[in-house]
């Protein structure tokens, strides 16, 4: 996904809860379901960072200082991005994760 491109609030909003809880049922469980989907947001954006960021790693000649600009302006770039937990928390509000229970789906599967 396109981390850059997200409408995802750049600052803390206060949310509701238990309104966010219904399509989970159990406020624990949505908590639960953002904070694994950040933690993998998380992952990603470090992961295209450190990327970006080994372009500039092997270089020893006078142009440093104009690489480290570089280097400057991509950190502060991925610095201004909205925080992992937003994202996953407005990926949770417009229904664009999935997720699931195991053991939901098996007290399904018993109960049939």
């Amino acid at each position: 996904m396109d981390y850059k491109k997200t409408n995802a609030p750049l600052n803390t909003v206060t949310r509701d809860m238990i309104a966010m809880a219904e399509q989970t049922g159990n406020v624990y469980e949505t908590v639960c379901v953002i904070g694994k989907r950040a933690n993998q947001i998380s992952v990603e954006l470090k992961k295209e960072l450190e990327k970006k960021l080994q372009e500039f790693a092997s270089t020893d000649n006078l142009e440093e200082v104009s690489e480290n600009r570089e280097q400057i302006e991509i950190s502060r770039f991925y610095e201004k991005l909205p925080k992992p937990t937003l994202i996953a928390t407005q990926e949770y509000i417009e229904k664009k994760l999935y997720f699931s229970n195991p053991l939901k789906e098996k007290d399904k599967l018993d109960l049939d």
